[in-house]
């Protein structure tokens, strides 16, 4: 051995780096043995072993240098390895005059702490996120958002639901409320204090979803994350992963989606260890996924791991008793928001009422703070208002100024309107609802009732005509 081998070999071994050497036919030649602890329990001599030989062990997983044998070219990659460390390698190629390569120079260096480190910062930024959605809930207590027998009905059923792992599929209109009650879900579960992951299925570039979904390992593709990235499967992990806008789901990824629910288990792309994962999933959806199933636009095996438990949510517009109290709600939360006092002017509320909300709760949500941040008054007139809104009310104020008009004459005492009134509630509700049950409900009086009215008023109409 010469003089220069001597000291290069004295070099590797004393150095503080996992320091090896191959030729080039991956031959070890040097290495600081000591170092390989990371990768053995007890590392035995491995000078003239072949780096493919402990590839085939399991003891490089995988072997940097058989990589830049290959490639012909400078690597850098994450390894696992039988000790359960995760390492970062890097190899160089040494090339002679004929462009052969005749050494490969790896370097080392154990990541397991900083890895640890960086997985304990992100479950801790999960469960601050937890929290937060937690406090959110809370403040949302302050006041009831319903009260409408609809959505305390489904509320009682989500505090049922909320302890089991059964999941479930949120229906309903776009704004009706979906993502309140996932969260309500996720608040009252016993997986609380774990994450809750919202996902938009519908705002997730397609070239992007699987990488966001299933996270990847370093160097997976150019533009990647040089430590990689955990997907939300992953981030959700002991907590509650909500994919709203489910029928927005690429197809592709709908079949691994399956594939995790059945296993509950998951690879990175780009990695080759399977990571098992537990969450509970609830789902939204404004889409008719049987239409879908029928179109071959969803999976019909998704669909039933999905459909096991359907919650509708009704639109604003069929639980009025609920409008003013979100006005109210809306009111007080945003001019404490931006520490105003503005007003609704009764005229402007009225008018609020008796709006079909096509937006429903998020619409109305936004119209009120647009209404405070763009008002200059503190009273807000119905001018304010947007005129699509203002036409809408005027239609539908119309049935109610003729009958105005008809009731408050001079030649009417008060027995006289009130049995006006009474008729023209019994005609509205015969309009509205189906039978005399729903009628009942409507008006607030018994079913029985409901029929005495409608035989007087059908004989009093009848009297009319005949005279």
């Amino acid at each position: 051995m010469s003089t220069e081998d001597i000291i290069l070999e004295k070099i590797i071994e004393t150095s503080n780096n996992n320091i090896t050497i191959t030729d080039g036919k991956g031959v070890i030649l040097y290495t600081n043995i000591n170092h390989w602890s990371v990768y053995e329990h007890k590392p035995k001599p491995i000078i003239g072993k072949s780096i493919y030989e402990l590839q085939e062990q399991g003891i490089l997983s995988p072997s940097i240098t058989a990589i830049v044998l290959k490639e012909k070219s400078p690597i850098q990659i994450m390894q696992n390895t039988k000790t359960g460390k995760i390492i970062m390698s890097t190899a160089y190629p040494i090339f002679n005059d004929n462009g052969e390569i005749i050494r490969v120079i790896s370097y080392a260096f154990d990541q397991t702490e900083i890895r640890t480190l960086q997985d304990q910062y992100e479950k801790l930024e999960r469960k601050v996120k937890g929290y937060q959605t937690e406090v959110e809930e809370l403040r949302e207590k302050e006041g009831a958002l319903y009260r409408s027998k609809e959505m305390q009905q489904i509320s009682k059923t989500i505090l049922r639901l909320a302890n089991t792992d059964a999941t479930v599929l949120l229906l309903g209109e776009s704004g009706v409320g979906k993502s309140m009650f996932a969260r309500k879900l996720h608040t009252q579960s016993n997986r609380r204090k774990e994450p809750f992951i919202e996902v938009n299925c519908s705002t997730i570039p397609l070239n992007l979803f699987e990488s966001e979904m299933f996270g990847y390992e370093s160097g997976s593709f150019t533009g990647a994350q040089k430590n990689g990235k955990q997907g939300l499967i992953e981030q959700a992990h002991n907590g509650t992963l909500f994919l709203d806008e489910i029928g927005e789901l690429p197809l592709s990824i709908q079949a691994k989606l399956l594939k995790v629910l059945q296993e509950k288990k998951f690879i990175r792309i780009g990695g080759n260890k399977e990571q098992r994962v537990d969450f509970r999933l609830v789902t939204a959806t404004n889409k008719d996924l049987e239409e879908m199933v029928q179109k071959g636009e969803f999976r019909l095996d998704l669909y039933y791991r999905l459909n096991v438990i359907p919650l509708s949510i009704p639109p604003l517009r069929d639980r009025k008793e609920d409008i003013s109290l979100l006005i109210n709600h809306f009111m007080k939360l945003i001019n404490r928001k931006y520490k105003t006092t503005k007003k609704l002017h009764p005229s402007t509320y009225e008018i609020l009422l008796i709006y079909k909300w096509p937006g429903n709760v998020r619409e109305l949500e936004n119209l009120v703070e647009r209404l405070i941040l763009t008002t200059e008054e503190t009273i807000i007139l119905p001018n304010s208002l947007p005129a699509n809104i203002i036409g809408q009310a005027k239609t539908n104020r119309d049935d109610i100024s003729l009958i105005e008009q008809f009731i408050f004459r001079e030649d009417h005492n008060l027995k006289s309107v009130m049995e006006l009134v009474e008729k023209w509630m019994i005609i509205k509700a015969q309009k509205q609802c189906k039978s005399t049950y729903e009628m009942a409900k409507y008006l607030g009086i018994s079913q029985p009732s409901v029929i005495r009215k409608l035989k007087k008023y059908k004989n009093t109409a009848e009297a009319e005509e005949n005279n």
